[in-house]
């Protein structure tokens, strides 16, 4: 079940055009990622709440919830870790390799992924080089590093079954706030606050009247999530999937769809005449020559070796002497690679 909160004393937060009344000890977290991609940050929320939030028009946020799941019905993506065969272990698997990650890239990784490793078991039999090797072009491998981590603790720690519980998922390597809330609504239909890219955008746009939500997550915003969502597990859930497709395939970053948004009449910031951003330049990420993209280059080179590789292979791959030292000292630093007694190298 999702992580109980303490209740306090209510008190009204203002939140944009919205009033609503917090229930619960609230706190901000960083949250920095490319649209239409997963993120962790804090989530909480007490299982007893069932705040009601009104928009401007006296519409009920029940109704946009109402639009937004009926949408949903219709247009969600057939997805595979959404098949009702797919289990709890398909939900992590997808949820670890979404964070900034877009689902064309995820598709075909997930699915030879889980044909491999279809239990935490599977994957945690093998080398943790392993996963990274399989983990291929999908970005930010560390993250096959604490899959794997993972699998190992619930096979040590729950008998190979991925837990229900949120506490036991935020104790899991690698599960942050944001992953723990995803698995707990989407794997097991529990009530839980979710608080990805899409749905934050969601949020501002429909019920904050802004374009974007802040760079990092603030009270008001966590309030204002959590005074929305249904009281019910089954609406909760539902209500998650929901918002986080709308946000993904509708209310988009750069060209949102508002002709085809389900809740376009009841959405306050087109209600404001849709207000352009007024906070810091929103900047894309910039990778062409960063220190990251040579760590890319250097891992590639021991993802496609079958033995270990002289350190004389990596300079084909990226000639400026002192940035690809930086990046091979990285890769060792993050238990990315390894280097033998005889000083060659090789995934971990």
């Amino acid at each position: 079940m999702p992580r109980q909160s303490t209740a306090t004393e209510p008190s009204t937060a203002s939140i944009g055009v919205l009033s609503v009344t917090p229930t619960a000890v609230l706190t901000a977290a960083a949250l920095d990622a490319p649209a239409d991609s997963h993120i962790d940050a804090p989530t909480s929320v007490p299982a007893d709440a069932s705040p009601h939030a009104t928009l401007p028009s006296g519409e009920s946020a029940d109704e946009v919830i109402e639009r937004t799941r009926a949408w949903f019905a219709v247009h969600r993506r057939d997805l595979p870790w959404r098949e009702p065969t797919a289990g709890p272990w398909a939900v992590m698997v997808s949820e670890f390799m979404l964070q900034q990650t877009p689902v064309v890239r995820v598709l075909p990784v997930y699915e030879a992924w889980i044909a491999r490793w279809p239990t935490p078991y599977a994957l945690a039999a093998e080398e943790p080089g392993e996963a990274v090797r399989a983990w291929g072009r999908l970005g930010y491998p560390r993250r096959a590093l604490r899959l794997h981590a993972a699998a190992t603790a619930i096979v040590e720690q729950h008998g190979n079954n991925v837990p229900a519980d949120y506490n036991a998922l935020r104790a899991l390597p690698g599960v942050g706030e944001y992953t723990a809330a995803a698995i707990t609504s989407f794997a097991f239909g529990h009530r839980a606050t979710v608080l990805d890219t899409n749905v934050r955008r969601v949020l501002a746009r429909a019920f904050s009247g802004t374009e974007f939500p802040a760079d990092s997550l603030t009270t008001a915003e966590r309030a204002l999530a959590e005074a929305v969502l249904p009281h019910t597990d089954d609406d909760a859930a539902g209500w998650a999937a929901a918002s986080m497709e709308l946000g993904a395939l509708v209310c988009t970053a750069k060209t949102p769809k508002c002709t085809q948004c389900p809740i376009v009449d009841l959405c306050a910031w087109q209600r404001l005449g849709r207000p352009a951003h007024d906070g810091p330049p929103r900047r894309g990420q910039t990778y062409a020559g960063t220190d990251r993209q040579a760590r890319g280059r250097l891992l590639a080179v021991l993802r496609e070796a079958t033995r270990p590789v002289e350190k004389s292979a990596f300079e084909s791959v990226w000639r400026a002497a002192e940035q690809r030292e930086r990046a091979l000292t990285g890769l060792l630093t993050d238990g990315l690679a390894v280097e033998l007694p005889d000083g060659r190298y090789r995934l971990p």
